[in-house]
C-alpha cells in the first residue's frame, strides 16, 4: 500500500472513536442543561425562557446552514412537518423546565434515562423498528437504574410509588421527546438534518412565542440576573446547537443503539456537576442507582444491532 493511501486510511479508522468522543461529550453538555436550567427555572417561566432559547439556537443552526447545505425551498413543502416536530420538541422543554421548579437535577436526569424505553415503544408503533433481546434487556436494567434514582433509593417511598410533582412533569415532557424521535424519521423528506433542525427550532420558537406572549411580555429581560442569561445562552448554544452537530456525526459514524446508549451516562454527568456548582454530592444507595445505568450503556455499546 502507498503512503498516500495509508495516509487516507487513518483517519477513517478514527472515525468510530471520534463518534464515542462525541457522545461523551454530547452527554456532559446535555448534564449541563439539567444542573443550569435548575438555576433558571424559577426565574423566567418554562414557555419565555424557551422561546428566547430557540430563537438563539435557530440563529445558530441557520448561519450554520447557510454556510454548508443552504436552505433550499424544497425543505419548506408540508410546513405543517415542523409545526408538528416544535411543538413537540418545545412541550418538552417546557415541561422540563416545570419539573426543574421542584425536582433535583439528578432526579429528573433519571427520568430522562427512560426516555430510551418509551423512543423503542415509538418507534416499533410507528416505524415497526424491532428492539434485540439485549437491547431490551439494557434497557430495562436502565429503567430500574433511573427508578432507582428518582425515589433516591426509598423503598419504602418506592411501594408508595411517592414521585413528586416536577417528575410527574417532565416525565411527560421525555414521553413527547421519545415520541420526537421516530417522528423525525417519519415526517423527513429527505431534508439535510441541519436545515430540518432549523426548520424545527423556527416552528418551536413561533409555537412559543404565541404560547408564552403573556411571560415573554411580563418578564424584565434586562434585569434579569447574570446567572440566568449564562444558563440561557448555555442552553442555546452549547446544549441545542452544539448537541445538534455531535448527534449528527456520530450517526453517522456509530450505530443507532450504540448513540442512544450514552443517555444513561446523563445522571452521572449531572452529579459531577452539582459538585462542581457546590451542591454536594448524593448518597451512597442513590450511587447503586448510577452503577446500573451505567451498567446499561455498557451492555448497549458491547455489540451493534
Amino acid at each position: 500500500m502507498s503512503d498516500t493511501m495509508k495516509m487516507a486510511a487513518k483517519p477513517k479508522l478514527g472515525l468510530p472513536l471520534r463518534g464515542h468522543l462525541a457522545m461523551l461529550l454530547f452527554s456532559a453538555l446535555v448534564a449541563g442543561s439539567f444542573s443550569l436550567g435548575s438555576l433558571s427555572a424559577n426565574a423566567v417561566e418554562p414557555a419565555a425562557l424557551n422561546a428566547v432559547r430557540f430563537l438563539i439556537a435557530a440563529a445558530v443552526i441557520g448561519v450554520a446552514a447557510l454556510a454548508t447545505k443552504g436552505l433550499p425551498r424544497t425543505a419548506w413543502r408540508a410546513p405543517w412537518r415542523y409545526l408538528v416536530l416544535g411543538g413537540l420538541f418545545a412541550g418538552y422543554f417546557v415541561l422540563m423546565f416545570e419539573g426543574l421548579k421542584t425536582a433535583h437535577p439528578v432526579s429528573t436526569a433519571a427520568v430522562f434515562t427512560l426516555t430510551p424505553v418509551m423512543s423503542a415503544v415509538f418507534g416499533w408503533g410507528l416505524l415497526g423498528q424491532i428492539t434485540t433481546r439485549r437491547m431490551l434487556l439494557a434497557l430495562a436494567i436502565g429503567a430500574v437504574g433511573a427508578l432507582w434514582v428518582i425515589f433516591r433509593a426509598d423503598w419504602a417511598a418506592f411501594r408508595r410509588f411517592e414521585v413528586g410533582q416536577g417528575e410527574i412533569y417532565y416525565f411527560w415532557g421525555c414521553m413527547l421527546h421519545a415520541l420526537y424521535t421516530p417522528m423525525v424519521r417519519k415526517l423527513n423528506r429527505g431534508e439535510a438534518p441541519i436545515v430540518f433542525t432549523f426548520g424545527t427550532l423556527v416552528a418551536g420558537f413561533l409555537i412559543l412565542s404565541v404560547f408564552g406572549a403573556s411571560d415573554i411580555l411580563a418578564t424584565d429581560w434586562f434585569a434579569l440576573d447574570r446567572v440566568v442569561w449564562t444558563a440561557i445562552v448555555y442552553l442555546a448554544v452549547f446544549a441545542s446547537a452544539v448537541t445538534f452537530v455531535l448527534v449528527q456525526f456520530a450517526s453517522l459514524n456509530l450505530p443507532s443503539a450504540k448513540v442512544m446508549a450514552y443517555t444513561y451516562l446523563v445522571p452521572s454527568w449531572v452529579i459531577c456537576w452539582e459538585i462542581a456548582l457546590g451542591n454536594g454530592a448524593p448518597t451512597g444507595l442513590v450511587l447503586v442507582g448510577i452503577g446500573l445505568t451505567c451498567i446499561a450503556l455498557l451492555m448497549l455499546l458491547e455489540g451493534d444491532t
